[in-house]
């Protein structure tokens, strides 16, 4: 990695991939055998090895967690405002890793790749994931990395359970758990979106019982309306009504139209006129048109199985659930040192939820920080650049690196 200046916004990332042909055993009874984990690191590995934070994605995320990709500058990583140099998670001291989870379709082994035994496509046939699953998948990989114990674990969301699995299934392999915008479990409300969202891509005529691939089609109709679904609820109702309300696309062009009070010519020739006419046929108002725009994007390069089985993982995790629902009994090995953070705009995983974690910490007697950070911008709110948030992932991560000093 090149020297870090003020001038200089982000670093070249290079993806990487490791083959794993030994069995990995699932949660669910299956195994998985010949499958890759695409990855990238930033930073340096510390003479002890003790100073590697490994940064665990949600959804719609990947491995590519900062920098920028060679020849490609708006390839940002899903999280550069908080890791790289001089950054929150400042790489010029921290060793820090992301890894592409099992299932994903950004380069680890998932539903469109080769299933090794039968040389077709996985598809529907890919086996059911979990947050233990990923987390098992993490831990080999540090092994053949040569990270015995990880100074952090950090996640947003989906990230933020795995960060939480983490303690609990190696509780002696890390220090601190940095569990943002996260929740021990979802509500029913967040399954019935998980749901509707499922059911909007599985009743796509084109996703032929996920194996579209055969057929050479993509049941993006159901990607679409999927991604809208989740879009709205990560989303607070304020920022929706601040950047949108109920504002009309292109009112004054289209009353134009409607009077025929322009020159048909010169609007013909009008790139607002022609992405108007494209977008516009039903769509009346500004956050109809952001939330197709949001649904078409997606659909261009997520996964449909993919997304079934993340959306299952998510629904499934559940630490309490082995110990009669009780969070503080099914906390009581983990051991690290936890920093909490949740955003007062976050209906979706909100701060009563992070709350619940750190009661049962509490209750074992474990060290842990919480931040409640009053944001507008709803869940999204963990990926911004809120002053305030951005604050206490340093601070935290600043003792974290006095640590390291001999």
């Amino acid at each position: 990695m090149g020297a870090y200046t003020p001038l200089l916004m982000s670093f070249i990332a290079t993806p990487q991939t490791l083959h794993f042909p030994e069995v990995l055993p699932l949660q669910s009874g299956a195994s998985i055998r010949d499958y890759h984990l695409a990855y990238e690191t930033y930073g340096t590995l510390n003479a002890d090895r003790s100073n590697a934070v490994l940064v665990c994605h949600a959804l719609n995320a990947s491995h590519h967690v900062a920098g920028v990709y060679a020849g490609q500058p708006k390839s940002e990583g899903w999280w550069d405002n908080m890791i790289g140099p001089g950054k929150p998670v400042d790489t010029d001291r921290f060793f820090v890793i992301g890894v592409n989870n099992l299932g994903s379709c950004f380069g680890s082994t998932g539903p469109m790749h080769t299933h090794p035994d039968t040389g077709e496509v996985y598809g529907a046939d890919f086996p059911v994931v979990t947050v233990e699953d990923w987390v098992n998948a993490q831990a080999r990989l540090l092994d053949r990395l040569g990270v015995r114990q990880l100074a952090a674990v950090l996640g947003g969301s989906l990230g933020g359970m795995q960060a939480l699995s983490w303690t609990l299934q190696y509780p002696d392999r890390m220090r601190h758990a940095v569990v943002v915008a996260s929740a021990p479990n979802l509500t029913a409300e967040n399954i019935a979106f998980n749901e509707v969202a499922r059911r909007a891509i599985v009743t796509d005529p084109d996703f032929q019982g996920g194996h579209f691939y055969r057929q050479g089609v993509i049941p993006k109709r159901g990607l679409r309306i999927a991604r809208m679904i989740g879009h709205i609820t990560y989303l607070s109702d304020d920022v929706m009504n601040e950047k949108f309300g109920r504002t009309l696309r292109a009112p004054a062009l289209a009353a134009a139209l409607a009077q025929g009070a322009a020159d048909p010519a010169a609007l013909a020739q009008s790139p607002d006129l022609r992405e108007y006419l494209y977008s516009t046929q039903d769509v009346e108002f500004q956050i109809e048109s952001y939330l197709r725009y949001q649904g078409d994007k997606f659909s261009e390069y997520f996964d449909a199985n993919t997304y079934l089985l993340i959306t299952r993982a998510l629904d499934y995790f559940d630490p309490a659930r082995h110990h009669g629902g009780n969070l503080t009994r099914a906390l009581a090995n983990a051991t690290a040192r936890f920093l909490l953070v949740s955003f007062t705009t976050d209906w979706r995983f909100s701060p009563k939820r992070s709350r619940e974690i750190v009661k049962a910490l509490l209750d074992n007697r474990r060290s842990v920080s919480y931040a409640e950070i009053d944001a507008p911008h709803g869940h999204d709110a963990f990926l911004l650049d809120d002053a305030r948030y951005m604050g206490v992932m340093r601070s935290y991560f600043n003792s974290i690196a006095k640590e390291l000093q001999p």
